[in-house]
């Protein structure tokens, strides 16, 4: 259990891409670290594309940045809400400024987009964000994972195994 100790907040809104929450989230923990799930309410249950729930360990405003060790950002279209939350890119801010791991995965990338943490960046995402990730300043590369210092970006359901493992070593060695 080399993540004993850490603690990662994932973070939640409705229709996110299950898979690319839920794989992650299980490595991690089968690792040994604690994942808390923050969305806009404490306690609401918020559904997947494909059927799958999850609820809420806490609100966004309850996550302190300096309290948690990584963050996950699922993709599906739930980025595109998470991106409206100030506190969502405050935290994003700070956990890049702290230099801790930042996973994102598919469509998330527009969360690390609206919080303006991409420039002079290496990432990934899926392809139909390429466009949206370069105007952000990044440099896109078509690859399973990418992994730019804390932040460690993936394309799609099919690069979840390396992406997760990368998320992992991350977080050892943060």
């Amino acid at each position: 259990m080399s993540l004993q100790g850490k603690t990662v907040i994932c973070l939640l809104d409705d229709e996110f891409e299950d898979l690319e929450l839920w794989y992650p989230v299980y490595r991690v923990r089968e690792e040994g670290a604690t994942v808390l799930y923050a969305g806009p309410e404490k306690n609401r249950t918020h559904i997947g594309k494909y059927g799958v729930p999850a609820t809420a360990d806490l609100s966004f405003d309850d996550v302190d940045g300096s309290q948690i060790d990584g963050l996950l950002v699922p993709g599906g279209w739930a980025p595109d809400k998470l991106r409206r939350y100030p506190k969502v890119l405050q935290l994003v801010k700070e956990m890049d400024e702290a230099g801790k791991p930042i996973g994102q995965i598919c469509h998330a990338g527009w969360v690390l987009i609206s919080a303006k943490i991409l420039q002079g960046r290496k990432v990934t995402s899926t392809p139909g964000i390429r466009d949206d990730m370069e105007n952000a300043g990044a440099t896109w590369i078509d690859e399973p994972v990418v992994v730019d210092g804390h932040i460690i970006s993936a394309r799609r359901p099919p690069d979840l195994p390396p992406y997760a493992k990368a998320f992992v070593d991350a977080l050892k060695n943060g």
